[in-house]
């Protein structure tokens, strides 16, 4: 897709600091909030929201919902917006996600913009992608991966991130011991991390999750001053999600 100027919505400002244009594909990976980064973005856009891997019952956070394989035909017959958009339920929880070819094929066919989960993480605060992780379209625009900062200081453990080994396999971080700034900035500028199945052509946008107090702001900027050095990378966006204006401060 091409990117144009970001929208200018009053209530855009978390799509503003990532630099989300008109039309653009955006594929969410990572952990530490994915679920109400998502969200979020989708509410402040009016956009698509879908899925390549489970996603959980998101029905409440979109203005209409098109459980279906045909999501071209979906496109065009839902005016409503924001739509969510999946090919099937996997359990009472839980949705299916789309193949990434088909959500490459359907993405270039409206003029919304879509989000798509590509990634997830078990509400962890921190992880590192397995084999066959993330799923991301190949026509993706900008990829946000994303991390707490809570996972500072907090042990590499299952309790607190996501396939700690892979964590530990690119970090100076043994298993059970705590984790620095250093290592949270390592697993995003990671190609084993945050950068893993980045399209070439893509922007990419890490963003700092639970940025909620002083301290937290400390840290953020001593992990975006690492992760900023990564020629990838075109900005860091730091973010309370539960605020009613998010961003905190964009790097």
């Amino acid at each position: 897709m091409t990117a144009e100027a970001p929208t200018t919505a009053p209530n855009s400002a978390l799509a503003d600091a990532v630099g989300i244009g008109r039309s653009e594909l955006v594929g969410v990976v990572g952990a530490g909030g994915i679920k109400p980064f998502l969200y979020r973005l989708t509410e402040e856009l009016d956009a698509v929201l879908t899925s390549t891997v489970g996603i959980p019952i998101f029905d409440d956070h979109v203005a209409a919902l098109a459980v279906t394989e045909d999501p071209v035909s979906a496109l065009e017959n839902h005016s409503r917006r924001p739509l969510g958009l999946v090919p099937a339920r996997q359990s009472n929880e839980r949705y299916r996600g789309y193949s990434t070819e088909r959500v490459d094929e359907f993405a270039h066919l409206t003029s919304d913009q879509v989000i798509v989960k590509a990634d997830g993480a078990r509400s962890r605060l921190l992880k590192a992608p397995d084999d066959h992780e993330p799923q991301l379209p190949e026509t993706t625009d900008i990829v946000c991966p994303l991390a707490s900062v809570k996972a500072v200081g907090e042990s590499l453990t299952e309790a607190t991130v996501h396939r700690p080994e892979r964590v530990a396999s690119v970090t100076e971080c043994s298993p059970g011991e705590a984790l620095s700034p250093w290592d949270i900035a390592s697993v995003i500028a990671s190609h084993d991390g945050g950068l893993k199945c980045v399209p070439r052509t893509a922007r990419v946008v890490p963003v700092l999750t639970m940025v909620e107090t002083a301290s937290d702001e400390m840290v953020a900027d001593r992990i975006a001053g690492w992760v900023r050095e990564h020629p990838r990378v075109e900005r860091v966006v730091a973010v309370d999600l539960t605020e009613s204006d998010p961003v905190r401060e964009v790097y």
